[in-house]
C-alpha cells in the first residue's frame, strides 16, 4: 500500500509513466517522461509522434480534467475521444497549442486572440481624455463588435458595400439573353429571370445600352418581386400569343432585381464560393461616417497619448510598447486633478507593456492589434497563443506544442526557445512535437518515435537525454543530429536560362519593390517572419503571373470574408520581362485536398478511377452488368445504404462527446455486400482502399498507370498513407506533398513555374531530402522552382537566394541581397547570413 502512495505522490520533478499506448499506429508502447523539462518528440513524418503527444498524453490529461467538472459544463468543451492506453501515472493538467489556421471570423483579430483589446478598452474607458461635457463610456463602447460601440452606418465593418450598373453589367453591348446582367445567377435561375422579363414585355434581345434608362434601372435596382406566368422555351412572340390566349404556363416565376439578388446572397449565403462570386459585382468604399475606424463618434472622440483607440490598434506592437512605456513607469501624483486616472493608466499601461514585451520577444512586434486572424499564418497564430500562456503565470501544467518552429526563421526560433524556457522555469512541463534540429538540440529529453512511418513506425526507439540518442542505430533522427549534414542537392549550381523581372511591387509592407527571379533554376526566398516573403511570392508573383497567363487560380476555399480584406490584397506592380519562358504556373500550397472524409488520397490523385475500371472489367462485374460507378462509395448503387458510404455512424451520447463507431452493416467497408463480392486478385474494393501506398504498389505490379501514380506518391515520402485515408486526417504538409505527387505524374513539358510556400513545414530532415530530390527533378526537366523557405539546408543547396528584410513589418519589405548562397552568406546586413554561413560550413565538412 505504501508503495502505491509514494508512487502517486512522487516529488514535483518526477516522471509521467505511460503503459500500453496503442493510439493510431503506436504499437502498445510504454515509456517514462520527466516532468518540468523541455521534452521533444521526434521521428520521421507519420511515425506516431503526434499520436503519442496529442492523441495520448494531451487527450488523457484533458479527459481527466473534464471528469472533474459537472456534466453540464462538460458539454461546453470540444472533447477528444478517449485514447487507447492502459495507464498513465503522474500526468498533470495539460494545455495544447496546436497549429491551426486563423479563426474564420474577420472580426477576430490579434487584439482579441491575445486579449490585449480588453485592456485597451478598459484603458480608454477609465483613463482616456474625454472632450468637455462628454459622459464616461463603458469599455464595451470601444468594441466594434457591440451595438454600443459599432459605427451605426457600417455596423462596425469600416466599409460600405454597394453595387452599380457598371459592376453588374460589365459589357453593355450584350443583350439580356446574352447575359448582359452578369451579376445574376448562371444556369437555370438566370434563365428563369430572363423568361420572367420576356413575359413582362421587356426586350431581351436588344443590346443593354439601347434599352430605356427607366427599364434598365427597374431591372437592376427594383425592390419589387412580381410573380408572373412563365412559358419556358418559347420565343418572345409566342409568349405574347400564349398570354393573350390565357394558356397554361410552365410555372409561375418570381422576379428579383440584380442588386437585391447580390446583396441578399452576400448577406445570407453559407457558401464561400457563392459569396466570392457575388462579391465581384460589388464595390466597397470606406464608411463616410467613421472613415474605416468602425466605431461610433463618441468612442473615437476619447484620446489616450493623443490617439483614438482605432489609431492605437493600427500601430505595430513594437511602437505601442514604446508609446506606453512612460505611462507604465510614471509615479502617480496625488496632487493632480485626477489622481485616480493616473493610478489606472499606470496600472493598465504596466500590464500592457509586460504583455507586449512577451510578444516582442517572440518576434511578433511587427503585427498590429487590428490585424484580422484569417490573414495570419498558423505559426504566427500559435506564437500569439503561446505569448498569452507565458504571461498567464500558470505552473504545474503540461504544455503540448505542435511544431512551434513552423514558419519561423532561425532568428525567430531562438526567441521561441527563450519563451519556452520561461514557461519551464515557472514550473511547467513542455512537450514539443518538432523536426527543427535547433529545437531538438535545445531539449532536456528526447523521445524518438519510429523507425519509419505509418505501419513501419509506432515504436519508441529512444527516450532520454540528447547525447544518448547517438548510439541508437535504428534512429533516422540520429544521423542528422550527430553525423555531418547530408547535402540535399549534389549537382553543381545551375545557370539561369532567363530572368522574370517584377517592377514596382506594392502590397502589404512591400513598397515599390523590384525583384528578379532566375528561370530554369531552384530559388529560395528567405527572410525573418513577417519580412514580406509571402507577400512577394505567394501574392505578388503568383497574382501577376496568373493574370498574365490568363490562368485562374484554384478557387480559394478560404473561410475569410471575401470582401473584408479586399482593399489590402490588390497588387500594384507589373512584370517587366521574362514571361516568354513561362507557359504554366503551378502553386503547390498546404490547403486541404478536401474538407470531407469522402475526399481521399486515391480520389484526389485520380488513381481511384483506374482502380474502379479494373474492378468493372472483372468477369463477375461484367456478368452482373456492374459499371465503374458501382465501385464508388459516393454512388447509391454500390455503397452501403446504412452509412451512405461514410464507413461509420455517429452515436450521440448524452453529456459525453459523440462517438464515431464503424457502421454495423458494412463494418466500415463503405460498400454493400453485393459490391464486395467482386474481387480483383482476391481482394475486394474496400480491401484495396485499406492498403497503404507501398502495399498497393506491390499489389498492382502489372498496372503501369496505377504504378506510375503510386510511385509519385512514394517518392515524396508518403508511402505510409492508406489509399482511402480521408482528407480530413492529413496534415498540411501531407496535403502539399499529395498535390506535388499529382503534379509529378503529369508528362513534363518544361517551362512551368512551380511556387511552394514553406514546403518543408512538418517534415523530418530525411523527408526534406526526398522532397528536394523531386523538386530538383522538376528543375532538371526544364522548369523553374521558387520556394519561400526557412530551412537552411534547403537554402544552402539552392541555385539562387533572394533575401527580404532586413526586419519584419515596417522594418522589412526591402530586397536585402540576391545571389548564390555563398554570396548571401557574406552579406553583413542580412539576418539570414549567419545561419546560412553555419550551414555552408557543415556542408564543407561533410
Amino acid at each position: 500500500m505504501t508503495e502505491n502512495i509514494s508512487h502517486h505522490t512522487a516529488d514535483a520533478s518526477g516522471y509521467i509513466e505511460v503503459s500500453g499506448a496503442s493510439e493510431h499506429n503506436l504499437k502498445h508502447v510504454s515509456l517514462k517522461i520527466p516532468r518540468n523539462r523541455l521534452v521533444v518528440f521526434t521521428g520521421v513524418s507519420g511515425s506516431g509522434k503526434s499520436s503519442l503527444a496529442f492523441g495520448t498524453l494531451y487527450a488523457e490529461a484533458q479527459r481527466r480534467y473534464l471528469e472533474s467538472v459537472s456534466p453540464y459544463a462538460r458539454r461546453l468543451f470540444h472533447q477528444m475521444s478517449v485514447p487507447k492506453v492502459e495507464d498513465i501515472t503522474g500526468l498533470p493538467p495539460a494545455v495544447a497549442l496546436q497549429q491551426q489556421r486563423g479563426a474564420p471570423s474577420t472580426r477576430s483579430s490579434v487584439g482579441s486572440v491575445t486579449t490585449l483589446s480588453n485592456l485597451f478598452r478598459m484603458l480608454y474607458s477609465r483613463a482616456g481624455h474625454y472632450p468637455k461635457g462628454q459622459s464616461i463610456l463603458y469599455a464595451e463602447s470601444f468594441s466594434t463588435n457591440t451595438p454600443e460601440g459599432a459605427c451605426p452606418t457600417c455596423h462596425g465593418l469600416g466599409r460600405m458595400y454597394d453595387v452599380t450598373e457598371k459592376t453588374m453589367v460589365p459589357d453593355d453591348s450584350l443583350t439580356i439573353r446574352e447575359r448582359a446582367v452578369a451579376a445574376w445567377p448562371t444556369a437555370w435561375q438566370g434563365q428563369n429571370l430572363r423568361d420572367i422579363l420576356t413575359t413582362m414585355g421587356y426586350d431581351v434581345d436588344k443590346p443593354w445600352r439601347d434599352l430605356p434608362k427607366k427599364d434598365r434601372d427597374w431591372i437592376l435596382f427594383t425592390e419589387e418581386q412580381p410573380t408572373v406566368p412563365v412559358y419556358a422555351g418559347l420565343t418572345p412572340r409566342e409568349v405574347k400569343q400564349a398570354l393573350k390566349a390565357k394558356m397554361e404556363p410552365s410555372y409561375m416565376g418570381t422576379f428579383t432585381g440584380a442588386r437585391k439578388y447580390v446583396m441578399t446572397t452576400f448577406a445570407t449565403t453559407q457558401s464561400q464560393l457563392m459569396k466570392r462570386r457575388v462579391s465581384q459585382f460589388m464595390t466597397s468604399k470606406l464608411c463616410p461616417e467613421c472613415h474605416g475606424k468602425k466605431l461610433r463618434k463618441e468612442a473615437l472622440s476619447v484620446k489616450f497619448a493623443g490617439l483614438d483607440i482605432a489609431e492605437m490598434a493600427a500601430l505595430p506592437m513594437k511602437q505601442l510598447a514604446a508609446l506606453l512605456q512612460p505611462f507604465a513607469t510614471q509615479v502617480p501624483d496625488a496632487m493632480s486633478d485626477h489622481p485616480e486616472k493616473e493610478i489606472v493608466s499606470q496600472r493598465i499601461a504596466h500590464d500592457l507593456v509586460s504583455r507586449l514585451h512577451v510578444l516582442l520577444d517572440l518576434g511578433l512586434g511587427y503585427l498590429t492589434l487590428d490585424r484580422s486572424t484569417p490573414t495570419l499564418s498558423p505559426g504566427e497564430l500559435q506564437r500569439l497563443r503561446l505569448a498569452t500562456q507565458v504571461h498567464s503565470n500558470l505552473f504545474g501544467v503540461v504544455y503540448v506544442l505542435d511544431e512551434p518552429s513552423a514558419g519561423l526563421h532561425p532568428a525567430d526560433t531562438e526567441a521561441l526557445l527563450r519563451a519556452l524556457d520561461r514557461l519551464k522555469v515557472a514550473g511547467n512541463s513542455i512537450f514539443v512535437v518538432e523536426h527543427e534540429l535547433d529545437v531538438v538540440r535545445h531539449a532536456d529529453w528526447i523521445v524518438d518515435v519510429g523507425p519509419a512511418a505509418g505501419e513501419a513506425g509506432g515504436e519508441i526507439l529512444y527516450s532520454g537525454p540528447l547525447k544518448g540518442l547517438a548510439g541508437v542505430e535504428a534512429s533516422v533522427t540520429r544521423q542528422y543530429l550527430f553525423e555531418s549534414t547530408k547535402e540535399y542537392s549534389s549537382q553543381a549550381q545551375r545557370e539561369p536560362r532567363g530572368w522574370l523581372t517584377l517592377k514596382n511591387i506594392t502590397i502589404n509592407n512591400l513598397r515599390g519593390l523590384e525583384a528578379k527571379f532566375p528561370l530554369g533554376v531552384f530559388t529560395s526566398v528567405t527572410g525573418i517572419s513577417g519580412s514580406g516573403k509571402s507577400s512577394l511570392v505567394s501574392q505578388a508573383l503568383v497574382g501577376l503571373v496568373s493574370t498574365h497567363l490568363g490562368q485562374a487560380l484554384p478557387e480559394e476555399e478560404d473561410e475569410a470574408d471575401p470582401l473584408a480584406d479586399s482593399p489590402a490584397i490588390t497588387v500594384n506592380g507589373k512584370i517587366a520581362g521574362g514571361m516568354e519562358h513561362i507557359k504554366r504556373l503551378v502553386v503547390v500550397d498546404q490547403k486541404p485536398i478536401g474538407r470531407t472524409p469522402r475526399s481521399n488520397l486515391a480520389t484526389y490523385t485520380g488513381l481511384f478511377d483506374h482502380v474502379r475500371k479494373l474492378f468493372a472489367a472483372t468477369k463477375m462485374a461484367k456478368t452482373r452488368k456492374y459499371d465503374v460507378g458501382r465501385f464508388s462509395f459516393n454512388v447509391a448503387k454500390g455503397r452501403c445504404e446504412n452509412c451512405e458510404g461514410e464507413g461509420f455512424v455517429t452515436v450521440e451520447l448524452l453529456f459525453l462527446p459523440s462517438v464515431y463507431a464503424p457502421c454495423p452493416v458494412c463494418q466500415g467497408a463503405r460498400y454493400n455486400a453485393k459490391t464486395l463480392e467482386v474481387q480483383y486478385k482476391d481482394k475486394n474494393i474496400a480491401e484495396v482502399l485499406g492498403m497503404t501506398v507501398d502495399e498497393a504498389w506491390r499489389f498492382f505490379d502489372e498496372e503501369a498507370t496505377i504504378q506510375r501514380a503510386l510511385n509519385a506518391v512514394r517518392e515524396v515520402g508518403l508511402g505510409y498513407l492508406r489509399l482511402g485515408q480521408s482528407a480530413t486526417e492529413l496534415s498540411g504538409g501531407e496535403a502539399q506533398r499529395i498535390k506535388l505527387a499529382t503534379e509529378l505524374q503529369r508528362a513534363q513539358r518544361g517551362q512551368s513555374l512551380y511556387v511552394l510556400d514553406e514546403p518543408t513545414t512538418g517534415l523530418h530532415p530525411s523527408d526534406v531530402r526526398k522532397l528536394m530530390k523531386q523538386l530538383n527533378r522538376l528543375v532538371d526537366a526544364g522548369n523553374t522552382v521558387i520556394v519561400v523557405e526557412h530551412d537552411m539546408h534547403v537554402v544552402a543547396s539552392s541555385d539562387w537566394v533572394i533575401d527580404i528584410g532586413p526586419g519584419a513589418g515596417d522594418e522589412g519589405g526591402r530586397l536585402v541581397v540576391a545571389g548564390t548562397p555563398a554570396l548571401v552568406a557574406h552579406t553583413q546586413r542580412s539576418r539570414t547570413a549567419p545561419y546560412l554561413t553555419q550551414e555552408l560550413k557543415y556542408n564543407d565538412q561533410a
